[in-house]
């Protein structure tokens, strides 16, 4: 009789593995463990649409509430084909621990509609994101003060902007309505700087990793990200804007990977040029100049300096992360990453920056929209004047006092007040500098935690468990 293998562990249990991993560093009661790493509530539904050709399709969704140690409950909605119950379970624990770790007051929650978006016209698609919303409007899984969706993969500012506006039908009068949903257009009352957090978070904690010169030498890695050899895998909104942002810091982003392949440089590639290529030709493969590598995880075994999955989950496993020569793992995507995966590339001393932190730029500026939307007020919008008039002030003082005077543009960039970009971008890189700062601590601060990822979920179980002692839950 063959002997019978163990099923790899789903992306919940994965999740749950590494809670488990930081919980046994903790001395609270096992009750409020449990209590923190169960999912409050799990909505699934089924509901009928009809296709343009006349026939009736059962369209199955879910939207998952971890937890409700604080509210509203955050968390995307993604549209693909292989969404289940577990993978939107796991997403949502991920997005409690997440916005503990960055401090941003919401707990976690995660939407998923099992569709193929490709397979569907922009009609159908309205369709099917009016009718999910208004499945969660029925069942109370969704509003300003309960629960605040984002896009994920598969969703962008046009379905949110579909999501808002069916809110707004079934809540009419409600001045805070906008703030139902974050990821809106910036004329439905989103907020510049989304599209790219949360790209630019990943290059805002990427850089802050690689400014450790003691972590670094432990890699036989010189400080910072100048003339790092990067691979990305993922060209959607997050990989693309995370090595748009690298490129721009002098990194050589020497392979771009996407579902069907990757293609390599040694050189280096234009991450725009590629991009666009991808755009025109509906591939990666082929870009001029450029090796192709078939399949896709051929890229995640390259030669390199950092590996920035930023696709889907399960993409580095037991199997093909003893190949991984990357000295530097910045998860751009959720979970990819398997627990296997994980003890193989700690063994080989690769430092691994958690997708539970580094992702964090998106529910980050999230959060300052739907600040913006519950205040009515862009941000910048009350000060801006009034500081370019203080620093002009300054600048004409000192140029009376000295006698120096200011080129234009020197000038201008001296007085220039914030604008609501300025604004958003200098909190998302606060927040990304403070939140790997506490997470290091904690790693180098206490010999029982082996990794930044331990570390990670030490942070939030100890942020989200003071919350519910506070609140009196576990007296």
């Amino acid at each position: 009789m063959a002997p019978s293998h163990a099923a790899p562990p789903s992306f919940f249990e994965t999740v749950n593995i590494y809670f488990e991993k930081a919980a046994s560093l903790c001395d609270y009661p096992r009750g409020l463990l449990d209590q923190i790493k169960a999912p409050n509530s799990v909505y699934a539904v089924q509901f009928p649409i009809k296709r343009e050709s006349g026939d009736y399709e059962v369209i199955s969704g879910w939207r998952v509430h971890h937890s409700h140690h604080r509210t509203p409950v955050k968390g995307g909605i993604r549209f693909a084909p292989e969404v289940n119950e577990d993978e939107v379970k796991a997403l949502a624990a991920l997005m409690t621990y997440k916005c503990a770790i960055v401090d941003v007051p919401f707990g976690g929650a995660k939407g998923g509609v099992a569709i193929d978006t490709k397979k569907y016209s922009p009609d159908e698609i309205q369709q099917i994101t009016r009718r999910y919303t208004a499945e969660l409007i029925r069942a109370n899984f969704i509003g300003p003060g309960i629960d605040v969706p984002a896009p994920d993969y598969g969703t962008g500012s046009r379905e949110m902007a579909w999501i808002a506006d069916t809110y707004m039908s079934f809540n009419p009068g409600m001045i805070d309505s906008l703030a139902c949903v974050t990821g809106k257009p910036l004329t439905q009352g989103g907020i510049r700087g989304r599209v790219e957090a949360t790209g630019r978070g990943i290059y805002f904690g990427l850089r802050e990793a690689v400014q450790q010169v003691e972590d670094m030498k432990a890699l036989g890695l010189t400080p910072g990200l100048a003339g790092k050899r990067v691979v990305v895998q993922g060209l959607g909104n997050v990989g693309y804007h995370a090595a748009k942002f690298c490129e721009e810091a002098g990194c050589v982003i020497i392979a771009l990977a996407e579902r069907n392949g990757a293609v390599y440089r040694a050189q280096g590639l234009d991450v725009d040029a590629v991009a666009k290529h991808l755009r025109e030709t509906g591939s990666i493969l082929n870009y001029p100049g450029a090796e192709n590598l078939v399949p896709t995880q051929a890229a995640l075994e390259l030669d390199c300096d950092i590996l920035i999955p930023a696709a889907l989950e399960n993409q580095i496993t037991g199997e093909n992360a003893r190949r991984v020569k990357a000295k530097i793992v910045a998860e751009g995507a959720n979970g990819p990453t398997t627990a296997d995966g994980e003890k193989v590339l700690l063994a080989k001393k690769a430092l691994i920056i958690p997708d539970v932190y580094l992702n964090a730029g998106g529910v980050t500026v999230s959060y300052f929209e739907w600040i913006k939307n519950l205040s009515h007020v862009r941000l910048g919008r009350v000060g801006k004047r009034f500081e370019e008039a203080s620093f002009d002030r300054i600048v004409n003082a000192i140029e009376r006092s000295t006698g120096h005077r200011f080129a234009d543009g020197e000038r201008r960039a001296i007085v220039h007040g914030a604008d609501e970009i300025d604004l958003v971008n200098s909190g998302l890189e606060e927040t990304m500098i403070g939140a790997y700062h506490q997470i290091r601590e904690i790693w180098k601060g206490d010999r029982r935690v082996p990794d930044l990822r331990t570390a990670a979920f030490l942070s939030a179980v100890r942020k989200v468990a003071t919350t519910y002692l506070e609140l009196g839950v576990f007296p």
